[in-house]
């Protein structure tokens, strides 16, 4: 894979990604291709590992932010009943490495405003709306597809989107953002599998520090903080490597 020196660098960054995106719901895709994206990783490779990753991260905050009583199914499925077939379809399509540098690019730039830009919101500190089918099911099907073509769960633009149509306070945004990634990532992966597109070289290394980074982070955002300064310093660095890609290829 790498040296040894730079494979337990990229593990630090692993851990931490994980435990920063978990502790808001997140499974760290984004994270993980920009951290792989410094060090030069193939993209089939790349959005491999993120899928994984992804896995398992948020099955981990899932269950922690189930277990904590914050998830709401009536507002996941709707989000769900496009966002799976289309996450899969996503991820049987092969587009060229340009463009998916390219649509990585703009995914880390929108990840990196988005937690560059984090607001602490409290509990309460919102009026409920009612959550539409008809507004559900195309944003399901278009979040689904971009999730399956670049390698991401999807969660950090449905998050976002949640808590500024006020659909759901932030501790269901971040359950409801759990599950919705963990069954995208899955959707993404098999239909790299059924294309035979799956590389995992790089990613047995890297699982025990997303894991014991997600379980950290998503109890501590389940039941105690959120990290908003943390998230803010993460989005810097989304944004670095959102414009090295961009830059690469341009």
């Amino acid at each position: 894979m790498t040296d040894p020196f730079t494979l337990s660098f990229i593990l630090v960054l692993v851990f931490l990604v994980a435990a920063l995106y978990s502790s808001v719901g997140h499974g760290g895709a984004s994270g993980y291709l920009a951290v792989l994206s410094f060090f030069a990783f193939v993209p089939a490779e790349m959005s491999s590992t993120a899928l994984v990753l992804n896995l398992l991260v948020a099955g981990v905050g899932a269950y922690h932010y189930g277990k904590a009583g914050h998830l709401s199914w009536k507002l996941t499925w709707p989000f769900l009943i496009t966002s799976i077939p289309l996450a899969f379809i996503g991820g049987l399509l092969k587009v060229s490495d340009i463009t998916y540098y390219l649509l990585l690019a703009a995914v880390l730039l929108a990840a990196a405003i988005r937690l560059a830009t984090a607001k602490s919101v409290s509990q309460g500190d919102f009026e409920k709306t009612n959550l539409k089918l008809s507004v559900a099911l195309p944003v399901g099907a278009g979040i689904g597809i971009l999730s399956g073509i670049v390698g991401v769960g999807g969660g950090i633009f449905l998050s976002p989107l949640m808590i500024f149509m006020n659909w759901a306070d932030p501790k269901q945004t971040a359950a409801v953002s759990a599950l919705f990634i963990w069954v995208n990532s899955l959707a993404g992966l098999g239909g790299r599998f059924l294309r035979d597109a799956v590389e995992l070289h790089s990613l047995w290394p890297l699982v025990f520090a997303a894991f014991f980074g997600g379980l950290l982070g998503s109890y501590v955002g389940a039941n105690k903080f959120t990290g908003l300064m943390l998230r803010r310093v993460l989005g810097v660095v989304l944004m670095i490597a959102s414009f090295k890609m961009a830059y690469a290829v341009l």
